[in-house]
């Protein structure tokens, strides 16, 4: 696994398909992992497709969703046995950022996307645009934006999801 270009997850690409749509593949998919040391988490971006995550092993993650209505979500995937979700769709055009949650140590998922991911298709948030909508979230912002001196999309033929 290696650091995800400017989200900041450790992740691996698991699978692209061989059909093509448009520039991409039909689907892709990939595994992820956070963790408190060394420290991974992703920042705050949105896909222009839906994005399913399942949850596979370790501590919850917590998924942060600002959606484009002015709302917001707060995900936990875990053990369903503790009243968490396995799986859980990050709908297209909803900032999402995501990390362990406080006091764990690691994190195991998964993540697939039809179409697949490209490059174009991602887009990460600044803090200053992010609170414009979604001010009631201001702590997960300011914590979980992407750095202003840092940039907001991927070079092509970044392996993303």
């Amino acid at each position: 696994m290696t650091p995800l270009a400017v989200e900041a997850t450790f992740f691996a690409q698991t699978y692209r398909s061989d059909e093509q749509y448009g520039e991409g593949q039909i689907c892709t998919a990939g595994v992820g992992l956070y963790s408190a040391d060394p420290p991974s988490r992703s920042l705050f971006h949105r896909l222009t497709f839906d994005e399913v995550w399942h949850f596979y092993g370790g501590d919850p993650l917590r998924l942060v969703l600002l959606h484009p209505d002015g709302s917001d979500e707060e995900v936990i995937l875990g053990d369903p046995a503790a009243g968490h979700t396995v799986q859980h769709v990050v709908p297209a055009g909803s900032w999402q950022a995501g990390e362990v949650v406080p006091g764990g140590s690691w994190s195991f998922f998964g993540v697939t996307m039809a179409p697949g991911f490209t490059p174009e298709c991602f887009e990460g948030g600044r803090a200053r645009d992010l609170l414009a909508s979604h001010s009631a979230r201001a702590a997960d912002i300011e914590r979980l934006s992407v750095p202003e001196d840092e940039p907001t999309t991927m070079a092509s033929g970044s392996q993303g999801v």
